[in-house]
């Protein structure tokens, strides 16, 4: 069975979390999803001892474990971590950047497959936590790509590689509602957090007895960009729906659903293209005159805002 794991590579759950997995399901197939804890981590990487010492930082890593100090569930979580193994050591040095590192792990799951892929996220936690190295640097990620066996790694890291595919999963892991990491899916079912390996194989047992069909793909693209805008991200939204505009450049769902989102982010101009197309195709559609009447409204355009909003409330009072 295949599990995603969508984590982050600088997150001590996600070292954890994996080897957790291994011991309650040593076959399983995982594939490696990007999760950013530290979005805001810099380009150049920051020696971690002096971020620590930042008080607004204790503030919010007490979030995390309430009953303890900062440097108490660091403790527990390194103690944890060297209990899972394998490593003589154990602690992140740098506050870095993960996308780049991310970017090798989607790459090397183009490149070779799941177990390519894990290999190269394995060598990056390990660089991260265990080597104590800065997994940001363009060196350090060409060594762990070679030492697992993905030698042209950093040069399509170089060519802009990952790129687009880091961002589209990004936005689908938000879509799906993966809030923390690890999360583990298998067959549409989520398991949040690095739990012991008891409760791992529980739900490895659940997720099992679930059928594996799937919806199609511009189903379920439809469906997150969806959710993108119902979680206010318009043009998260719009970059999912990109290759449905492409590919079903007629479908009416595709479009309405770019027009709310255009209006959404402000794009007004092109909400208002897309809904007057829409209308001349059908003019009965009460919620494409609501939605270009508030369109023009924005614009400025007041006139021609009140026809549309008129013929809205007549058509369906309920829209008001």
């Amino acid at each position: 069975m295949r599990v995603e794991i969508w984590a982050d590579v600088v997150c001590p759950w996600a070292y954890i979390g994996r080897r957790r997995l291994a011991r309650a399901d040593p076959g399983v197939e995982v594939v490696w999803r990007p999760y950013r804890i530290d979005p805001s981590a810099p380009a150049v990487a920051e020696p971690l001892a002096e971020v620590l010492r930042d008080p607004r930082l204790d503030e919010a890593l007490r979030a995390c474990a309430p009953h303890l100090t900062p440097v108490q569930n660091r403790d527990r979580v390194a103690g944890i971590a060297r209990a899972e193994g394998p490593a003589d050591r154990w602690g992140a040095a740098w506050r870095a950047s993960s996308h780049d590192a991310h970017r090798l792990i989607a790459l090397a799951e183009e490149e070779g497959g799941p177990a390519l892929q894990d290999a190269v996220a394995e060598g990056v936690m390990r660089a991260h936590f265990v080597g104590a190295l800065d997994i940001s640097d363009a060196r350090v990620l060409e060594e762990v790509a070679v030492g697992a066996g993905f030698a042209r790694g950093a040069a399509l890291l170089v060519a802009g590689g990952g790129e687009e595919r880091v961002r589209e999963l990004l936005l689908t892991g938000r879509a799906d509602g993966v809030r923390t990491s690890p999360t583990l899916v298998a067959r549409g079912t989520a398991l949040a957090g690095a739990h012991e390996p008891g409760v791992m194989a529980d739900f490895l047992a659940e997720a099992s007895r679930r059928r594996p069909g799937e919806l199609p793909e511009e189903v379920l693209r439809l469906r997150r960009a969806e959710s993108l805008l119902g979680r206010s991200d318009p043009l998260g939204a719009l970059a999912l729906l990109r290759p449905l505009m492409e590919e079903h450049a007629r479908d009416r769902n595709v479009r309405f659903l770019a027009a709310r989102a255009y209006y959404r982010s402000a794009q007004l101009n092109r909400a208002r293209r897309t809904l007057e197309a829409l209308l001349g195709e059908s003019a009965d559609d009460a919620y494409a005159h609501l939605l270009l009447g508030r369109t023009l409204q924005r614009m400025g355009r007041h006139g021609e805002a009140g026809r549309h909003l008129r013929l809205s409330a007549v058509m369906d009072p309920a829209l008001v």
